[in-house]
C-alpha cells in the first residue's frame, strides 16, 4: 500500500503512525513536508519550496489565506511530481491547518483523505477574549480570525474522514463537521517517560549563580511550554513567582520554553513576553534560583519532568499541549489550569486544578506543594493516550473507513 503524509513541519503529530506504517511490509511511506526534520526509519521525505514569494499588495485580510495558497499549491506540484514518478497514495493523511491539503485530491482524486483536525478558531468562547488584559477585537481582527478557518473549512469538504485529538478540539468545530472526526490522541511515548530517580539537569553558570546540578527530590518547581507566552500561562506563572520564592527560600524555579511565538502575538513593543515579564516582575525575583533553560533536547526535557517536585501547567481553551500529558506521566506532584482541555482528563489524572487566573491560589497550592514531603512517585497516564495505542485506534479507522490496511 501507498500513504503520503503531508504536514509542514513532519513527522509532527503523525509520527507514532508514521513509523508503524512504514514498519510494514509492502507499505510504501512518504512525506511532503518544507522542513527537512528528522524522520521515521522507512520514511522518504520529500521537502518542497514555495513557487513564488507572497506579494506586499495581497489585501490585509488576505494574507493568511495567500501564505496558504501559496503552500496548498507548492504541495500540490511537488504530489504532481510523485505522480510523475509512478508513486499513486492509496490514502493521504494531511494536517490541513496550513493549506497544503486544499489542492491534493485535485493531484490524487481516487485516493482516500484523512484531515487532522486540530483546532478550529473562534472570536469568543476559546483563546480568543480569554484573557482581560487583551484590548477588545477590532472589526479587521474578526474578520481575519473568521478566514483563518478556511483552510480548514476545504480540506474538511474534501476529506473522507478526520481525526482530533482531544475531545474539546473536536468540539471546537462546527457541529456539521463533528460527525466526520474521530477522537485519537496523537499518542504519547511513555516508555521514554518512565520516571528516573537518578535524573539530573545541571544548569550552566551565568552572572546570577555558579553551575548547577539539580535530582530529584530537591524542591524544583518546574513549567514547560513550546515558547513562553500567554496562551500557555506564562504572565500569571511569572506573576506567582516573587510570593512563592519568598515562602519557599530554598526552592527552584527551572523554566523551558523560546522566546518566539507559536500562538497569539508578541509582547508589547514586539519583544519577547519573557523579557516583558521580567520587566514587570524581574526586580521582585531572586535570579540565583529563576532559572530560563530555553529551548532543550527532549531527553533534557525529560530529565526536568524527573527531577520536578512540582510541575505547574497552564493553558488558555486552546489546543492541549503533549507536555501536561507527558508531566502528569513524569512528575512527582502536578498543578494545572482548570480550563477545558485540562478537564477533559484532569479528574482521571487525579490533578488539582485552579481557575487560571487565580494567582493567589496558584501561589497557596504552590508553596504547599513545595512544602510537603515528596510523595512516592506513581505513573498516572490513560492506556488509550499511548503511542500504541493511538497507532492501533488511527490503523483501524483507517482500515474500517478505507479497507486497505
Amino acid at each position: 500500500m501507498n500513504i503520503l503524509f503531508i504536514h509542514q513541519n513532519f513527522p509532527g503529530q503523525f509520527v507514532h503512525l508514521a513509523a508503524a506504517l512504514a514498519q510494514e511490509k509492502g507499505n510504501r511511506v512518504v512525506a511532503l513536508s518544507i522542513y527537512k526534520n528528522q524522520v521515521p526509519k522507512g520514511v522518504e521525505l520529500r521537502p518542497y519550496t514555495l513557487l513564488r514569494p507572497a506579494v506586499p499588495e495581497t489585501h490585509p485580510f488576505l494574507r493568511d489565506e495567500e501564505a496558504k495558497v501559496l503552500r496548498a499549491e507548492a504541495c500540490a506540484s511537488a504530489a504532481m511530481a510523485l505522480k510523475k514518478e509512478g508513486f499513486i497514495p492509496d490514502v493521504i493523511v494531511a494536517h490541513p491547518g496550513w493549506g497544503e491539503a486544499m489542492f491534493i485530491k485535485d493531484v490524487f482524486p481516487t485516493a482516500k483523505l484523512v484531515v487532522y483536525c486540530e483546532y478550529y478558531y473562534a472570536a469568543e468562547g476559546q483563546d480568543v477574549g480569554f484573557d482581560p488584559e487583551d484590548p477588545p477585537l477590532t472589526f479587521a481582527q474578526r474578520c481575519q480570525i473568521r478566514l483563518k478557518n478556511t483552510a480548514n473549512l476545504h480540506s474538511l469538504e474534501i476529506a473522507d474522514a478526520a481525526i482530533a485529538p482531544t475531545q474539546w478540539q473536536k468540539c471546537t468545530f462546527p457541529k456539521w463537521a463533528q460527525d466526520k472526526i474521530s477522537v485519537i490522541h496523537d499518542g504519547i511515548d511513555f516508555e521514554r517517560l518512565k520516571h528516573n530517580p537518578k535524573a539530573q539537569v545541571r544548569v550552566a553558570a551565568n552572572e546570577h549563580h555558579p553551575a548547577l546540578t539539580f535530582k530529584y527530590g530537591d524542591e524544583v518547581l518546574t513549567y514547560v511550554a513550546r515558547n513562553l507566552e500567554p496562551v500557555r500561562g506564562f504572565k500569571v506563572f511569572m506573576r506567582t513567582l516573587p510570593e512563592v520564592l519568598r515562602r519557599r527560600p530554598n526552592a527552584h524555579v527551572l523554566i523551558v520554553g523560546g522566546d518566539d511565538v507559536s500562538y497569539g502575538t508578541r509582547a508589547p513593543g514586539g519583544g519577547s513576553w519573557k523579557q516583558h515579564m521580567l520587566n514587570e516582575v524581574g526586580d521582585a525575583l531572586d535570579m540565583r534560583r529563576v532559572h530560563f533553560l530555553g529551548r532543550v533536547p527532549y531527553q533534557t526535557y525529560v530529565d526536568v519532568l524527573h527531577v520536578s517536585k512540582v510541575h505547574a501547567y497552564w493553558t488558555m481553551p486552546f489546543v492541549l499541549s503533549w507536555s501536561f500529558i507527558e508531566a502528569a506521566a513524569s512528575c512527582s506532584f502536578m498543578l494545572a489550569s482548570a480550563t477545558k482541555p485540562v478537564e477533559e482528563f484532569a479528574s482521571v489524572l487525579e490533578i488539582e486544578t485552579i481557575p487560571f487566573f487565580e494567582q493567589n491560589r496558584f501561589e497557596k497550592s504552590i508553596s504547599e506543594a513545595l512544602a510537603a514531603q515528596s510523595r512516592r512517585w506513581t505513573p498516572r497516564y490513560l492506556a488509550h493516550l499511548s503511542s500504541e495505542a493511538a497507532t492501533t485506534a488511527r490503523r483501524e479507522l483507517m482500515h474500517s473507513m478505507f479497507d486497505v490496511v
